[in-house]
C-alpha cells in the first residue's frame, strides 16, 4: 500500500485521530477535522513528530506467528488484506480490508485517567469491487483503543476494529484466519489459509524510502493465501474462494522531502510467481531512487529477487480521471523486467475504484496478461494509487458505492 501502502493513509490518524478519532466511538462519520477542501493531503498526512518512537534503522530478526501481532513502540503499523474472489461460474469480486493503528503519544507517556483514555486509535478501510455488476463500494471507520473497542492481540491473533477484525480461529494456531467486515451495503466473510510463507522486503525486511536514517518500515508479505467465503452484495450473498494477499508493515516514518506519493502494485501470476512493486514519485513525477520491489518464485523453485528501480520499466499505457476528484490517475502500465524476462500489461479490472476517503487514493483489483520468459502468463492483483488528488475532492460520506450495472460492459479485462 511501500512507504508503503499504508504509510501514508496510516499517519493521517495521527493528523485527524485527535479532534476526530477520539472525540467520539466511530462508525463511518463525517469528519471535522478536515479541511475545507475535503480530504488530507499527502505532504500533510506524512508529517508528524516521531520523538518517543522506535525508528527502523537497521535489519533485524523476524519471528512468526508473534510479529503478526502488534508493535506499539512504533508510530505507525498496518494489517493489509487485498484479495480476488470468484463464484463458481466465474462472477469475480475484489476486496481491500485494512485496519492502521496509530500512536497518539508514545508508550513512555503518562497514562490516562480515564477508562476513555487512549494512546491508540485505529483506522479501517473496507471495499468490495463488483467487477460484473459494475460497482465499487468503500467505506472507513475509526476508534480508539478504549474499552475493546479497538485493538491487536498476538496470541491469539487479531485485530480489530468494532465488529470488523481478522482472528484466528483456534486460539492454538495462528491458521486459518477468520476475516469478517460489513456495512449496509456489502459484507465479507472469509477463510484465509497460510499459503507460501512470508518474505522480507528491502535488506533482510528493511525497506528504506530515502537517504534519511530512519525513514524506513519493517515490511514483510504473504504473497498467496488461499481464500473461501462468501461477499454480499445488497441483498444476495455469494459463495467465493480465490488468493489474498497480506502485506505488514511497521514505521515511524514520513516521505522524503520531494517525494509525493506512490504507485503499489502487487500482483499474482498464472505461473504460481508475484510480483510486488512501489513506485515512490517526485514532485515532477519521476521515480524515486529508494523505489523496490520483489518478484517471489513458485514454490520450491528457487529464492526471492529484489527489485531495484533501474531494474523496472514501468510505462503509463492510458489513464483515469475522476469526476468526483478532478484527479487523473494512471489506469493501464506495461512492466518490463529484463532480467525476469517477464513483460506485463495491467489494467483496472472497473476504472472507478477511488476512495474518497479521509486522505484520497485509488486502490482497486487489476487483471494482468503478457509473457515471462517467453511463455504467455495472466493474473491478477491489487494497485493502490496516491498523491494524485489528495488537494481536490468533496468530503467524503459514511460509505461509497458507485457504478451501474451497465458500466461493467466498459470495463473489459485484460
Amino acid at each position: 500500500m511501500s512507504n508503503g501502502r499504508g504509510l501514508l493513509i496510516g499517519t493521517a490518524v495521527v493528523l485527524v485521530g485527535l479532534s476526530a478519532a477520539v472525540a467520539f466511538v466511530t462508525r463511518e462519520r463525517p469528519l471535522p477535522a478536515l479541511r475545507q477542501g475535503g480530504t488530507l493531503t499527502v505532504a500533510n498526512a506524512m508529517s508528524g513528530s516521531t520523538e518517543g518512537y522506535a525508528r527502523a534503522v537497521e535489519p533485524r530478526d523476524f519471528h512468526f506467528p508473534e510479529d503478526h501481532g502488534p508493535h506499539p513502540e512504533f508510530r505507525t503499523e498496518w494489517w493489509y488484506w487485498t484479495g480476488n474472489l470468484e463464484t463458481e461460474d466465474g462472477r469475480a469480486f475484489g476486496y481491500q480490508f485494512t485496519l492502521f493503528r496509530n500512536a497518539l503519544a508514545p508508550e513512555s507517556a503518562a497514562p490516562r485517567d480515564s477508562a476513555w483514555g487512549a494512546r491508540q486509535v485505529y483506522m479501517g478501510h473496507f471495499t468490495v469491487t463488483d467487477v460484473a455488476g459494475g460497482t465499487f463500494h468503500a467505506s472507513e471507520r475509526f476508534s480508539r483503543v478504549a474499552l475493546g473497542l479497538s485493538g491487536a492481540t498476538t496470541q491469539p491473533f487479531k485485530v480489530w476494529l468494532e465488529d470488523w477484525e481478522t482472528a484466528s480461529v483456534d486460539a492454538s494456531s495462528t491458521w486459518p484466519l477468520r476475516l469478517r467486515a460489513q456495512t449496509d451495503d456489502v459484507a465479507l466473510e472469509l477463510l484465509l489459509e497460510a499459503g507460501k510463507t512470508p518474505v522480507l522486503h528491502g535488506e533482510r525486511g528493511l525497506s528504506q524510502k530515502s537517504a534519511e536514517r530512519g525513514n524506513a518500515s519493517y515490511y514483510y508479505s504473504m504473497t498467496r493465501m488461499p481464500s473461501r467465503g462468501t461477499v454480499r452484495v445488497g441483498e444476495k450473498t455469494y459463495t467465493v474462494k480465490g488468493n489474498s494477499w497480506m502485506d505488514r508493515e511497521w514505521s515511524t516514518s514520513a516521505l522524503g522531502a520531494d517525494q509525493v506519493g506512490w504507485d503499489w502494485f502487487s500482483l499474482q501470476l498464472s505461473d504460481g510467481s508475484e510480483l510486488m512493486y512501489y513506485q515512490l514519485r517526485h514532485q515532477d513525477g519521476t521515480p524515486d531512487a529508494f523505489s523496490s520491489g520483489l518478484w517471489v518464485p513458485p514454490e520450491g523453485t528457487g529464492e526471492p529477487v529484489h527489485l531495484r528501480r533501474e531494474d523496472m520499466r514501468l510505462t503509463v499505457l492510458d489513464t483515469w480521471p475522476s469526476p468526483r476528484s478532478g484527479g487523473e490517475y494512471p489506469s493501464r502500465w506495461r512492466m518490463q523486467v529484463e532480467k525476469l524476462g517477464l513483460d506485463l500489461t495491467v489494467k483496472p479490472r472497473l476504472a472507478d475504484q477511488e476512495l474518497a476517503v479521509t486522505v484520497l487514493y485509488w486502490e482497486g483489483t487489476v487483471g494482468l496478461e503478457g509473457s515471462r520468459q517467453g511463455q504467455p502468463i495472466t493474473g491478477r492483483g491489487y494497485v493502490e494509487l496516491t498523491g494524485y488528488a489528495d488537494t481536490q475532492g468533496p468530503r467524503r460520506r459514511e460509505s461509497q458505492a458507485r457504478g451501474t450495472p451497465d458500466a461493467a460492459a466498459t470495463q473489459a479485462r485484460p
